[in-house]
């Protein structure tokens, strides 16, 4: 999949709405990291470093859903595919 630089900022929309269906915020935060997926009081947080351009956040993003569990929840074929190949999987 060839994804433009100008769609990452609407792929990165789409994939803070999945986050939202699977009950995770999401926190951009400046600091000495990549991100991830954690949970902070029993609430599921996915924490990326707000420094970092839109590609890697997508990529971090991706991998933190992955690891959520997307597989029981509808995605369009388009979101799934991204978070399957920027997810590393």
């Amino acid at each position: 999949m060839k994804i433009k630089e100008k769609e990452f900022e609407e792929i990165l929309i789409e994939l803070k709405s999945v986050a939202d269906q699977l009950g995770a915020s999401i926190r951009f935060e400046k600091g000495d990291f990549k991100g991830g997926y954690c949970i902070i009081h029993e609430k599921k947080v996915i924490v990326i470093n707000k420094l970092t351009n839109l590609q890697r956040k997508v990529m971090i993003l991706s991998s933190a859903l992955k690891e959520l569990g997307v597989d029981e929840i509808y995605l369009s074929p388009r979101i799934r595919e991204v978070i399957e190949e920027m997810s590393g999987s």
